[in-house]
């Protein structure tokens, strides 16, 4: 997806866009050509509009998407203003010209986000087709019993109940590592709660963040043993961005403390003390680890910050007040991880890893939004007994970056939070002021 294919799919759509407007009569393009120009760039107006009124990202867009998102309005306006006096080749190509400009604006949006890193990626997605490593419950709880050691771990779907909560969420994952299945009933082991973007499914940091090969390979250089891995679902729709509070879009902070929790503790037998408990998140998720591990330390203890913002976020801070909390500023504050750190004080045993795309330098000077967050949280938390590190890591704001974030840190998660066979591994070189060296130090 970020090779020549959409190189090739944009050359194919502007012959098709240009065939569909050329050769027609003078008055024909005196009359419709202006107004399709109109159309779309009042509909590339609107979708930058739209994403910028709603706060759908603080990384920009690349031009390429809001170019094809108006050549996409004009195609649809050009199709219907040349329909009735066009013979039936040009139709057809005025037909072909419209999905083609839609495709174009889709693989940008792609560009930009990182989604789908290759074809067979968006493909497994589309088509529901099987995560890897997937399994059933059925057979997993025989090969428990059994005591049989798979040489690789096993995904299961599984349906948490939403008693606690009230959340109305989609199906979530389970990753079971081989030494799970050593005894039964199975032993105590560590977990990592897994969460997505804004834009997301329980299964993304399996198809599009390749978690699962991640924890296999981990698994393997340590006779088996890797965290129990829960992938959640915070928003229970593709589209909802409830970043992880208590709100209007749904009670998801209690779906992933009062459901999650206690079903993977009862359900799998994993540990219950917070020093074995982590939470990874990328974007989104990112502010979601941060945030529900200092509103609850008595549950976690470590958490990998991967590009997140300095709190949730859902356009300016009025913005997100509203569209989060239904206006309530004190249910905002609640949340927000810079007031909780405050008004809790000095934390113990809590550990965190910021990660951050760029160079030392976007790191040091705070050249984005995801870095001066870092900055701020980690000082902040650093002040506060929280031993943490920012770390740079190439990339841009996407799912490639997600993903090698996450092999840079999984050896150090794994460690802080008791996985056996895997000593501790301490933070990187820090790459920020003196502040957080003497923080990952500590």
């Amino acid at each position: 997806m970020h090779g020549w294919l959409p190189v090739t799919v944009q050359v194919i759509a502007a012959v098709a866009l240009i065939a569909a407007v050329s050769r027609r009569s003078g008055r024909w393009q005196v009359r419709w050509l202006p107004w399709a120009l109109i159309v779309g760039a009042a509909m590339a107006t609107s979708a930058y509009w739209y994403v910028a009124s709603q706060g759908l990202s603080d990384n920009p867009a690349p031009h390429a998407l809001w170019i094809w998102v108006g050549l996409t309005g004009f195609a649809a306006a050009v199709l219907v203003a040349g329909w009735r006096r066009s013979g039936w080749l040009r139709r057809g190509v005025s037909v072909a010209a419209l999905p083609l400009s839609l495709l174009c604006a889709a693989l940008a949006l792609n560009l930009w986000v990182g989604y789908f890193p290759t074809v067979q990626t968006a493909w497994n997605q589309l088509t529901a087709g099987p995560l890897p490593d997937q399994t059933d419950e059925v057979t997993v709880m025989a090969m428990q019993q059994e005591r049989k050691i798979p040489p690789k771990g096993t995904v299961v779907p599984v349906d948490i109940s939403d008693t606690a909560s009230g959340f109305r969420h989609r199906g979530e994952l389970v990753y079971l590592p081989p030494a799970w299945y050593a005894t039964n009933p199975a032993p105590k082991l560590p977990t990592l709660m897994m969460i997505g973007g804004e834009f997301n499914t329980p299964a993304d940091w399996l198809r599009t963040g390749g978690a699962v090969k991640m924890l296999d390979d981990f698994a393997a250089a340590h006779h088996g043993n890797a965290p129990v891995v829960v992938f959640v679902d915070p928003g229970g729709a593709f589209n909802n961005d409830t970043e992880c509070v208590n709100g209007s879009r749904g009670n998801s902070a209690d779906h992933l403390t009062k459901d999650v929790v206690p079903y993977m503790v009862s359900h799998y037998g994993v540990s219950a003390d917070r020093s074995n408990w982590g939470i990874v998140g990328w974007s989104m998720g990112g502010t979601c680890a941060v945030d529900l591990t200092v509103m609850h330390p008595d549950m976690f203890s470590a958490f990998e910050d991967i590009a997140g913002d300095i709190g949730p976020n859902s356009g300016n801070k009025d913005q997100t007040i509203a569209r989060l909390f239904g206006g309530n500023a004190d249910a905002w504050a609640a949340f927000d991880p810079t007031t909780v750190i405050t008004r809790h004080g000095p934390y113990t045993g809590v550990a965190g890893w910021f990660d951050v795309n760029g160079s030392t330098a976007t790191i040091q000077r705070a050249k984005n939004d995801q870095a001066a967050a870092a900055n701020s949280l980690c000082g902040l938390g650093a002040a506060n007994g929280i031993s943490c590190a920012v770390v740079s890591q190439p990339g841009k704001h996407d799912w490639p970056f997600a993903s090698h974030a996450f092999a840079a840190a999984l050896p150090w998660l794994a460690g802080q939070i008791g996985t056996p066979d895997v000593p501790p591994t301490p933070f990187p070189p820090a790459a920020g002021s003196p502040t957080f060296e003497q923080a990952a130090a500590r």
